[in-house]
């Protein structure tokens, strides 16, 4: 068997994922990116480095709970980073890590989109609500 590097290990492996397939950990990323929490944290962070607080204050009807899971999340999948530094009370910020920066213009482009064409997408449910006559399909 010849030998390989790590480089085209890498690219064996990455040639592997298919997010059609249920077990593939691609999906599981979709899942995390797709989730409106996480859209809405990593076009929050596109400024810099925040706090919690902050982002709980900007991410309007978000509960601790969630901000925290989310939080925790992008975190782990190597999204973003956190810092503690140690005061009284303790000061705790977020801050997208390059690989988070490599998503951010991804998520900014969904986020104009939602917002750009949310009339034409409130006008297709009002036709469509409108128009079924409460009849089930």
């Amino acid at each position: 068997m010849p030998t390989t590097t790590a480089a085209q290990r890498r690219a064996a492996e990455a040639a592997g994922y298919d997010a059609y397939l249920a077990q593939c950990p691609a999906r599981q990323l979709l899942d995390r990116i797709g989730d409106k929490w996480t859209s809405l944290v990593v076009n929050a962070l596109a400024d810099g480095p925040q706090r919690y607080s902050d982002l709980r204050r900007r991410l309007a009807g978000v509960s601790e709970k969630m901000l925290t899971q989310t939080l925790r999340a992008l975190e782990r999948d190597g999204l973003l980073t956190r810092t503690v530094t140690v005061t009284v009370p303790a000061r705790v910020d977020y801050e997208l890590t390059a690989l988070g920066q490599d998503l951010l213009p991804l998520m900014q482009a969904i986020k104009a989109w939602a917002e750009s064409h949310m009339p034409q997408v409130l006008a297709a449910r009002a036709a469509h609500d409108g128009g079924s006559g409460g009849a089930s399909e």
